[in-house]
């Protein structure tokens, strides 16, 4: 009855320190194995691990590919025209030894940190030796892979690999923001400005263009005209000379009942002649008496 009451809390103890030296090592991590602070075991494939109870303690660590937003930095490029960046980073635990050499028990969150300034300094400097169209244009990729590039020996030493590093966004900061739109509404408006300059010149342009060309359009239908007139009057002329010439007689007739028809209009009409003028010839009567109106 003493060696099952004494059997039973040794079989207790052993089990609890079976259970207590083993381990499982997921997939999804690196596992150091310390002894009084000191490593003594790494195991990075996924399984079951043993350890010596209350001596060894297990320490586990990410091994996915882990991202850090970078909180606003501030830069000042080449052209000393101040931005402000936002940037990211992908990196990932590569030598989990070295990792815990340089960051010892700050873990993850003191390796962020200390990947966090790394990041900084080097944004600061690459972009600082380029120009602010540079950084603010679509084509990027050679300055974020300087920046990872640079990065990368750095964060070696912390047993970090640096995978990438993206600029997010870029802006101005707010300070010149307003400073800035209020220069391009003066640009844009300026540009409108020259437009309509331009615009109203060239319509000066065609409207002297037109008035020249109505003005040449009217002289050489006057002039055409008037020579048109002068073909007709000359035309009446000779028509007029050819039919005095063929009866005299006839044409004076008709000269005189012209001269009568302008003469003697409708109205108060009153003429006063000698008896013997030769106006009214042809109304004179056979015997020779003269009219008077």
């Amino acid at each position: 009855m003493k060696k099952s009451a004494l059997l039973i809390p040794a079989l207790v103890v052993v089990l609890v320190a079976i259970v207590s030296s083993l381990f499982i090592v997921d997939e999804r991590e690196k596992v150091l194995v310390l002894q009084f602070g000191q490593i003594v075991k790494v195991q990075e494939e996924p399984g079951l691990g043993f350890k010596i109870p209350m001596i060894q303690e297990v320490v586990r660590y990410d091994d996915r590919i882990l991202s850090r937003d970078l909180e606003p930095l501030e830069v000042t490029p080449s052209d000393d025209r101040r931005l402000i960046v936002d940037a990211f980073a992908r990196y990932r635990i590569a030598d989990v030894e070295q990792f815990r050499r340089a960051v010892g028990a700050g873990g993850e969150d003191a390796a962020a940190r200390r990947l966090d300034s790394i990041l900084r300094a080097e944004t600061r400097e690459v972009l600082g030796s380029v120009s602010s169209n540079d950084i603010l244009s679509t084509d990027r990729a050679a300055l974020m892979l300087r920046i990872r590039n640079s990065a990368i020996s750095e964060a070696t030493a912390l047993g970090l690999q640096v995978i990438d590093v993206r600029l997010k966004r870029t802006d101005l900061p707010p300070a010149n923001l307003e400073a800035t739109y209020e220069r391009m509404k003066a640009e844009r408006a300026r540009e409108a400005a020259d437009e309509r300059a331009r615009g109203a010149e060239a319509a000066q342009r065609i409207e002297a263009t037109a008035a020249r060309t109505v003005v040449e359009l009217v002289s050489e239908a006057t002039r055409d005209a008037r020579i048109i007139e002068g073909e007709a009057d000359a035309e009446r002329n000779r028509i007029f000379a050819d039919a005095f010439g063929a009866d005299p007689e006839f044409f004076e007739f008709y000269r005189s009942m012209t001269a009568y028809q302008r003469s003697l209009t409708p109205g108060n009409s009153t003429m006063v002649l000698s008896p013997d003028n030769e106006f009214f010839n042809y109304l004179k009567s056979d015997t020779g008496a003269s009219a008077t109106e």
